[in-house]
């Protein structure tokens, strides 16, 4: 089974190209959905949370605009909410992998946008990187509701710069040429990956 990683800075495209993949045959596995669920009313992470930032639960459920506010600007708060989440949601990517090789899946996609700020590309066989022009990138954040270019240029800030992640991908996916073009690209990906030999998740690997 070969893991393949999907990432990219923020507007890069990378939820479309995703939803590609899935079309293609490929489970995929969302980190960031993984989170809003632990987030969520009764999800697993609530708890650490609010031990950790206790106004940024409400009702249950964890505010995500309320936590970002307790670890904006604050590396220390910010590496002990990775500290007590990250665990969580490596465990729900092990499990959907470990369903994805009892089904011998060939292929399968984790869906990371942090993956080089975190290391997950020494969790995957090989990293595809989803890009388009700066000005392009731009106009997409900037058109997301509640997005300032304040906002962005701090996410951006926390983010491995666009040159870098392609100079270190095995891939890069354009998604500014067209979803014609982007679709084409991953369909490659898939086929040649489809013909190699895993070696995270090797098949002596139990499932």
């Amino acid at each position: 089974m070969i893991i393949l990683g999907l990432t990219g800075s923020i507007g890069m495209g990378k939820s479309t190209a995703a939803i590609m993949l899935r079309r293609l045959g490929c489970p995929v596995h969302d980190a960031d959905a993984t989170v809003h669920r632990l987030y969520a009313k009764g999800g697993r992470a609530v708890p650490r949370v609010q031990a950790l930032f206790p106004d940024a639960v409400k009702n249950g459920a964890v505010d995500r605009a309320a936590l970002a506010a307790c670890v904006l600007g604050k590396p220390d708060a910010l590496k002990r909410l990775e500290e007590a989440v990250h665990p969580l949601t490596r465990a729900d990517a092990d499990a959907f992998l470990k369903r994805c090789a009892r089904r011998r899946v060939p292929v399968v996609v984790m869906d990371i946008p942090l993956l080089y700020e975190t290391r997950g590309e020494r969790r995957v066989d090989a990293v595809a990187v989803v890009s388009a022009p700066a000005w392009l990138q731009r106009q997409r954040v900037l058109a997301r509701p509640g997005m300032t270019p304040a906002k962005l240029a701090n996410i951006l800030a926390r983010q491995v710069p666009d040159q870098v992640k392609r100079r270190r991908a095995d891939f890069v996916v354009p998604t500014g040429l067209g979803r014609r073009l982007t679709l084409s690209h991953l369909r490659r990906i898939v086929s040649i990956l489809k013909h190699r030999q895993g070696r995270v998740w090797s098949p002596a690997r139990k499932a």
